[in-house]
């Protein structure tokens, strides 16, 4: 068709009518061809199944951002620790590009800075209201931290309440030496050692091979953690202790969201606050449908707990929020006193 076209442009006339559709031709093909540049492509990652609240989240960031951009941001994900990349590593794995980026459990990076474990901090905050008001004051400086280690924070996912799955019935605080028990991260194994079991912060597949390997019997973890990894296998017995609503941070390399046009990051953090939204909306009815997969898999939920079981760890607790306040400076610090209050 090119060619009839360049024939015709011999007479001016025909010359100009052959331009102009030369022109439509090209006006036409504009979007075929944006849609074939290259593109961008973030490779992010999570140590939880693609079925966990986790997986949920990135699997749902990543189609919102490929709509979002028409594609010219996409997503690829590896979950269930596909990657062999834990957590605490992920902030390091997206510096040095192994990665885009990530969702990590907030937790395991409180080594980067201590304001990163204050969702993690024992029975501060026992309802999603108020779980979801403190990361909301907690977020700029979760913002920060990040940043000043080159990582861009995207959206926040709010876990359902964490409690104690174990090999046996937990009757009370006298249960708790016998628990060879995976912390997950360091406050809450320091608290449970002091609480008499014998605890240990473990990234989740390290976690599992020592469950498989029967050097563990008891997993602090929500439903949601619990559940995804099919813990029912080994822990039949879930003790609702409610110790935390703890978030994971999903984030990406600073130089990564910077390298993006503007109205492409605009889009791109449009998408994020989406997710986030989403995120919180799984909440109303999560912990109800883990439970029902938990008991439909025989697992025997404790709701409520143990009462001297919870008054022994709620007595150590103290101790580990103080010492978190010490490090934590003073604007985290407020964000606890007011958890305290309500």
């Amino acid at each position: 068709m090119l060619s009839d076209l360049l024939v015709s442009m011999r007479s001016p006339a025909k010359r100009i009518q052959a331009l102009l559709a030369v022109a439509a031709l090209l006006l036409n093909a504009a979007p075929a061809f944006a849609q074939n540049t290259a593109q961008t492509v973030w490779r992010m990652t999570t140590e939880y199944p693609e079925n966990n609240i986790s997986g949920i989240g990135l699997t749902t960031f990543a189609g919102r951002v490929t709509a979002r951009t028409n594609g010219f941001v996409t997503v690829t994900n590896a979950f269930d620790n596909q990657l062999k990349i834990s957590s605490v590593e992920m902030p390091r794995a997206a510096l040095d590009g192994r990665i885009t980026g990530g969702d990590a459990f907030a937790g395991a990076l409180s080594g980067l800075d201590p304001v990163l474990g204050l969702s993690t901090l024992p029975f501060l905050v026992q309802s999603v209201d108020i779980a979801h008001a403190a990361n909301v004051r907690a977020r700029p400086l979760y913002e920060k931290a990040l940043a000043a280690r080159g990582l861009k924070l995207l959206y926040l996912t709010i876990w359902p309440a964490t409690g104690l799955w174990s090999d046996r019935a937990l009757a009370g605080a006298e249960d708790l030496p016998k628990l060879n028990l995976r912390a997950y991260d360091a406050n809450s194994s320091e608290m449970m050692k002091a609480a008499g079991a014998n605890a240990q912060f473990l990234p989740m597949d390290k976690a599992l091979a020592g469950l498989k390997d029967h050097q563990l019997n008891a997993f602090l973890t929500s439903g949601d953690g619990g559940a995804g990894r099919k813990l029912w296998d080994f822990l039949p017995y879930f003790t609702a202790i409610n110790y935390a609503m703890p978030v994971s941070i999903a984030f990406v390399r600073n130089e990564a969201f910077d390298a993006l046009p503007e109205p492409m990051q605009r889009e791109v953090l449009a998408a994020a606050a989406e997710t986030e939204r989403s995120q919180f909306a799984l909440l109303a009815n999560r912990t109800s449908e883990n439970y029902a997969r938990m008991r439909d898999n025989g697992v025997k939920i404790a709701e409520p707990a143990p009462p001297s079981l919870v008054a022994a760890l709620r007595n150590v607790a103290t101790g580990t929020i103080a010492t978190w306040e010490a490090q934590a400076g003073a604007d985290a610090t407020a964000i606890v006193e007011w958890a305290k209050q309500q």
